[in-house]
């Protein structure tokens, strides 16, 4: 009996101690792993206060592959590899450039992608001939324009007509005017004039060559606009004519009146604006005039021409090429386009031993004016040739009501 009692007293006079063992035990589990990551960070901790305080750049080494796009970029510091703990930041480098920086293992990976860029393409702007129907009328000859006019010029018989009084945009044809009257006015030609701000396009923006400041005569002027459908040439001709440009403007339209083009209208002398209009045959009758004038004759049908500005020459080239087609015998001719208007043609022609007059508004394709004119002129030599019996019986198929 003592002795069991003695026994049970002795453990228990070493119960406390055994708490404290475990106690401890216990904390020194939970506390283990912090310390060993703290000292794991206070490497790195050093290093970035050294390269800090150094201020030298930090070595970088750049890895590219072939198969992609990214760029890996290895940092290295001091010739080891330094761990970091794991971050990710986003950079931009432009609107379609995405950099994504990643650092694990005490490496710095940039991962650069290009953003594919979705462009939007406008859809071209239809001319007012496409937005009235007028390329929905069948003709003959599958003419891409969706008007046109051919008439023997002495005769005034009508091989071809086709929606010819549709009043529309006539672009450029509109120099053709101011050329006229350039010419009727008997202006010293030799008088120097000077492109100015007020010559440059600020409606459709187009480019010129004759920058502002560029010096020409008026006669080299008048070249450039009938040849090469010189827009700076054109407004500088009706700015500088006597009165100004408003009067320039208001004589163009009472010529048009003058000439019997009921349905034609001129605001300004180079044809930028819509707002120049007429139709076939009105036009037809414009060049008719233009004919009958030696200067217009000879300058619309120039194929090329130099100018000297400063201390260059400049090499200007006709806009149509039929000019110096050996098939072509042209009196007279003058091109035209902007969107609204389409692209235009009008000229004076022998074919097949007959002098026509040949008008094309809003012709859909860059080269389909020129296209439909080898046409009509091809047709004409197979059927309205001069002496060819069943040229007044074919007449009537070929008529296409407006």
């Amino acid at each position: 009996m003592p002795e069991a009692r003695l026994s049970r007293v002795s453990s228990q006079r070493f119960l406390p101690a055994f708490k404290a063992i475990a106690v401890a035990l216990c904390a020194t589990a939970f506390l283990l792993p912090g310390a060993q990551a703290a000292k794991k960070e206070k490497p790195a901790a050093k290093t970035a206060v050294a390269a800090k305080k150094a201020k030298w750049p930090v070595p970088v080494e750049v890895k590219r592959s072939a198969a992609s796009s990214k760029t890996a970029v290895v940092a290295k510091r001091g010739g080891r590899a330094e761990k970091a703990e794991r971050a990710e930041k986003v950079v931009r480098g432009g609107r379609n450039v995405v950099a994504t920086i990643n650092k694990k293992n005490g490496k710095t990976v940039v991962a650069v992608q290009r953003r594919s860029v979705v462009r939007v393409v406008e859809a071209p702007r239809q001319s007012f001939g496409q937005m009235a129907g007028l390329h929905g009328t069948e003709d003959a000859l599958d003419l891409k324009s969706s008007v046109a006019l051919v008439i023997d010029q002495d005769t005034h018989e009508v091989l071809l007509s086709k929606n010819d009084h549709a009043v529309l945009p006539i672009a450029s044809l509109t120099k053709l005017m101011t050329g006229l009257l350039i010419s009727e006015a008997h202006l010293p030609n030799d008088e120097l004039i000077t492109i100015t701000q007020d010559d440059v396009d600020t409606e459709k923006r187009s480019s010129s060559r004759l920058t502002v400041g560029t010096t020409l005569s008026r006669g080299e002027l008048l070249h450039l606009a009938l040849m090469s459908s010189e827009n700076r040439a054109a407004h500088a001709l009706g700015r500088t004519y006597p009165g100004g440009l408003a009067t320039f403007v208001s004589i163009m339209n009472a010529k048009a009146k003058m000439l019997g083009m009921k349905d034609t209208r001129y605001v300004e002398p180079t044809g930028l604006s819509s707002r120049n209009q007429s139709s076939a045959q009105d036009l037809a009758l414009l060049v008719n005039a233009a004919y009958a004038d030696a200067t217009v004759r000879s300058l619309s049908t120039s194929p090329e021409y130099q100018v000297e500005v400063g201390n260059r020459v400049l090499q200007f080239n006709t806009t149509n090429r039929l000019v110096k087609s050996p098939d072509w015998e042209i009196g007279v001719q003058k091109t035209g386009y902007i969107s609204e208007a389409g692209q235009c043609l009008v000229m004076q022609a022998r074919v097949a031993g007959r002098k026509l007059i040949m008008v094309f508004l809003d012709s859909a394709g860059k080269f389909s004016r020129i296209a439909d004119a080898e046409r009509v002129r091809r047709w004409v030599e197979a059927t309205h040739a001069v002496g060819s019996p069943a040229a007044s019986s074919r007449n009537a198929a070929y008529q296409v009501a407006g």
